[in-house]
């Protein structure tokens, strides 16, 4: 069965559109830290940098600086290794923002880096620096049905696309986790149902990619469908073969990327 599209759904309902926003980089302090299950943490930052920080678009990445050891000048602090994330919440007025790690082994590929054993394990009080986010992908309008679909590095951006539908929308989320102990849940509308795909001893971004390529044509829902897809590299070409081509969804209503890739701990998300 082959999805027809109606006349009626030759305008879409909803729009991307990219905003720049001005560049700023910030020294924050470690405030907070909440295991969300054992390989999943948020940690709360906070400092009067914060103040006006801005993050228009729910697939925003900004940029962590962590120094090993302390910093005597923005210079320094510059110069430390650094990774990019999602920004989930924050207050810029009282200058506090929070961030979501993965931590144990795959999906973020950087366990033996610096991102998440800082996380994980950096005391209280730790300096780090904030660069971004320098541009925005908004969406505007209201898509008439929704798939997410991603493993923990892009649970960020798909509790933050999450908070943009309204009581009535209708979609589909797949959240890919090693196992029950690890699930993360995103909080929905009755109409967006939420599947925990668990990968056990897996590849990361298998066990996602194999739940996609099982979506059909006839899964299609109606109307102008937003679609999100985001996990290791070799997500995009399940996703784009789900959205793009069985789907017919056109590009400009899709954000389909590679959050990380296996082996590179430098690589980063394309904007």
């Amino acid at each position: 069965m082959s999805y027809v599209k109606s006349a009626s759904e030759s305008t879409p309902s909803f729009r991307l559109e990219r905003q720049g926003l001005d560049l700023r980089f910030r020294q924050v302090r470690l405030a907070q830290r909440q295991w969300l299950t054992p390989g999943y943490v948020r940690i709360r930052l906070e400092g009067a940098d914060l103040r006006g920080f801005v993050s228009l678009g729910s697939d925003d990445h900004l940029r962590i600086f962590f120094p090993d050891g302390p910093v005597f000048s923005l210079d320094e602090l510059r110069a430390a290794p650094s990774r990019e994330y999602t920004p989930l919440a924050w207050d810029a007025d009282e200058g506090w923002l929070d961030l979501e790690f993965a931590i144990h082994g795959e999906p973020d590929g950087q366990s033996q880096g610096v991102a998440a054993p800082w996380a994980a394990t950096a005391e209280i009080g730790a300096v780090a620096g904030i660069g971004g986010p320098r541009g925005s992908m908004v969406l505007t309008g209201r898509p008439d049905a929704w798939l997410l679909a991603g493993d923990e590095t892009a649970v960020p951006a798909m509790r933050r696309f999450a908070h943009l539908m309204d009581a009535s929308s209708v979609g589909r989320v797949f959240v890919e986790v090693p196992d029950a102990e690890h699930e993360l849940p995103i909080e929905t509308p009755p109409g967006v149902t939420v599947e925990q795909v668990h990968r056990g001893d897996a590849p990361a971004g298998t066990a996602l990619a194999a739940r996609l390529d099982a979506l059909t044509a006839a899964d299609r829902p109606a109307g102008s469908v937003f679609g999100f897809v985001a996990a290791e590299q070799a997500i995009v070409r399940h996703g784009r073969a789900l959205l793009l081509e069985r789907w017919e969804v056109p590009a400009d209503q899709t954000v389909v990327k590679g959050y990380w890739k296996r082996d590179e701990s430098e690589y980063h998300a394309p904007h």
